[in-house]
């Protein structure tokens, strides 16, 4: 809580949880996907030389590769959508010249179809076709589900991205750092499903989800990955 002019506030009553929360998704996908990978990656090198020195080399490499392939992803795909948002907008201003009538009678249908009829369905449907940037993004929201992209944001989300997989990439190799191979191995693959146990927990207690599902579900493909890569280190072992 919090107070102001002597009236207490609630946190949902002075912020937007929903807004502040947004860089979560961010968090777990960069951290998820560089600690998944090279976990795997590192265990079936480990099972598979033996060696100290390959297992790191191989491990850092994969890290700083993973980082920046990921940061790079999340950036082009999200310009892509913008992208996307522009191209189906200006063709969309073209219908609305073209064929007025068919577009207005899909404003028609979309509101009608959540649940407004009559008088105010007309009155509805006139307000928003009387401008022609409210009747394309009301279009662009309800029938095409598309929304601009701000590439100062899109920067910054793959930023996020990239630093939490180069993180999550370099949590595996920490026990390497102070134990012997085939020990390492195993407390790599501890230390990555407490940790994505805890990444899933945390997720779903800021969202929507159940923790102990969440956090279940997000270290079961941790490890499924990392059973994967130590799989094929067994079957490929140098001898």
């Amino acid at each position: 809580m919090t107070q102001h002019d002597g009236r207490e506030y609630s946190y949902h009553e002075t912020a937007d949880p929903h807004r502040r929360s947004l860089w979560i998704t961010d968090v777990v996908l960069g951290g998820q996907d560089g600690l998944v990978n090279v976990l795997g990656v590192i265990l079936g090198i480990a099972v598979a030389t033996r060696s100290m020195r390959i297992v790191l080399v191989a491990g850092i490499s994969a890290a700083l590769a993973e980082s920046v392939s990921m940061a790079a992803v999340a950036y082009t795909s999200s310009v892509a959508r913008g992208e996307l948002y522009k191209a189906e907008r200006a063709r969309e201003y073209r219908h609305i010249e073209a064929v007025p009538q068919i577009e207005r009678s899909e404003i028609r249908e979309i509101y009608a179809r959540k649940g407004f009829s009559g008088p105010l369905l007309d009155q509805i449907v006139a307000t928003i076709t009387n401008d022609k940037n409210t009747w394309v993004s009301v279009m662009m929201a309800e029938e095409f589900e598309l929304a601009d992209v701000d590439r100062r944001a899109s920067a910054r989300s793959a930023f996020i991205v990239g630093c939490s997989a180069l993180v999550g990439s370099l949590l595996p190799l920490v026990p390497f750092l102070v134990l012997p191979v085939m020990p390492g191995a195993w407390a790599s693959g501890t230390l990555a499903a407490m940790t994505l146990f805890a990444f899933g927990a945390y997720k779903a207690k800021r969202t929507v989800g159940r923790p102990l599902r969440g956090g279940l579900e997000l270290a079961g493909i941790g490890m499924l990955s990392a059973l994967i890569g130590y799989a094929v280190g067994v079957l490929l072992a140098v001898p």
